[in-house]
């Protein structure tokens, strides 16, 4: 079974769209010294730690505007299960962590994960949400990377083309694969994969695939009619990457949304929403008028789905797969926002707390004024890849960026 990591570990996204967001967020600070901070408290019982992790969560979670959870019904009804846990030992840890995650399993923000610090356990709402959904999704979730490790660059790709390579890159303190694959398919589209948004750590072996992607982009042959960028089974990355990406297929400042974040500490004080912009890469851009596809699936999220949603917004741009991740909140170092992430139990446990709480910093809301978070993008064109098509030798997502071309 392959799980999805959690997001504090591998979904690493954004610290802002650009100097613009991060200048108006920043400026948006206040020095907040009406309420206790979650890090006060001394953390050193249940019933602290309780109090701490609510008032963390009513002050910080950004999607309190959007959310369905009853968070002082919460309160009313964790507040004396936590008051019964006198001591600190094996039996009252479960019971704590059962109810710290049974309060949390309703929230809508995808890259919410709990990490209890005394045990290494974990819990992801969103995770949660999608089990119950279908139990075996995170088995289902091996079949993409069958199809795009081998099936595409085997029959897709035109062999004479064909740049692909695996690097180890390191993402939040981990050895990760890093796979990229570029090249023509029909020698009229050109193609590119990577399973992550870490560009900037390309090296020997996956620097070539975007140098060979990149070089044909800034001098696009007359045979190309269209572009794919594939980011099925992309867990996001660097906020850099976008510019860089999309950036170099674009002239002029893209607006594909808005971004807000907390500016007190009321559930709904919130800053403005302010624009969310893909600006023309510094090193040079050039205006791709062919179609630009994005293909994306379950396991797209974070970065890769605010990529998608950059090209869907291209009026040359389209999204063809399934429903995204649902994971698009913009996250950042707390010190720049007045929400987001939070540690509590820091006096009894020291640095490194009792619990951890990762969440998004701001909320992304999409230039038709959806938010999708918690229910992921939907596509313009549906198409998915089945057992049975990937045992024949198709791809049928593939396949329908390729009649969508050839379409037009």
């Amino acid at each position: 079974m392959i799980r999805i990591p959690s997001f504090k570990n591998k979904f690493l996204l954004l610290i802002a769209f650009s100097l613009v967001i991060a200048f108006s967020f920043s400026s948006c600070r206040k020095d907040l010294t009406a309420s206790n901070n979650a890090q006060n408290y001394p953390g050193d019982s249940y019933p602290d730690l309780f109090q701490a992790f609510w008032s963390g969560m009513n002050s910080n979670y950004v999607f309190w505007g959007i959310d369905s959870t009853d968070w002082d019904k919460m309160y009313t009804t964790y507040k004396p299960l936590f008051d019964n846990l006198k001591v600190f030992n094996n039996a009252n840890e479960t019971l704590a962590e059962q109810y710290f995650s049974e309060m949390t399993k309703g929230l809508v923000d995808s890259h919410y994960n709990l990490t209890f610090e005394l045990t290494g356990n974990s819990f992801s709402p969103s995770e949660n949400r999608l089990l119950n959904i279908n139990p075996n999704y995170f088995t289902d979730s091996t079949f993409p990377g069958a199809v795009l490790d081998s099936l595409i660059p085997k029959k897709y790709i035109d062999a004479a083309t064909l740049v692909q390579g695996v690097d180890t890159i390191t993402l939040d303190g981990s050895a990760t694969a890093f796979k990229a694959v570029s090249g023509t398919i029909n020698n009229s589209i050109l193609y590119l994969y990577f399973n992550n948004f870490a560009i900037s750590q390309a090296s020997v072996n996956t620097q070539p695939v975007f140098n060979y992607f990149f070089s044909m982009i800034h001098n696009l042959p007359n045979y190309i009619k269209g572009v794919v960028i594939d980011l099925r089974g992309n867990g996001g990355g660097e906020i850099a990457d976008l510019d860089y990406l999309v950036g170099q297929m674009i002239t002029s400042q893209l607006n594909i949304g808005y971004t807000r974040a907390k500016n007190g500490i009321g559930r709904l004080d919130y800053t403005p929403w302010a624009p969310a912009v893909v600006k023309p890469w510094v090193g040079g851009s050039v205006k791709i008028t062919v179609p630009i596809v994005a293909l994306a699936d379950h396991l797209s999220a974070s970065m890769a789905e605010l990529t998608t949603m950059a090209i869907k917004t291209l009026p040359n741009g389209k999204f063809i797969g399934t429903r995204t991740y649902g994971a698009n909140g913009p996250l950042a170092p707390s010190v720049y926002y007045n929400g987001g992430q939070f540690t509590i139990g820091t006096g009894a446990f020291g640095s490194t707390g009792y619990l951890f709480t990762y969440t998004s910093s701001t909320m992304f809301k999409y230039i038709n004024g959806e938010i999708y978070e918690g229910k992921g993008v939907p596509p313009d064109i549906y198409a998915r890849e089945t057992t049975a098509a990937y045992q024949s030798g198709s791809d049928l997502v593939v396949d329908a960026a390729i009649n969508y071309i050839k379409s037009h």
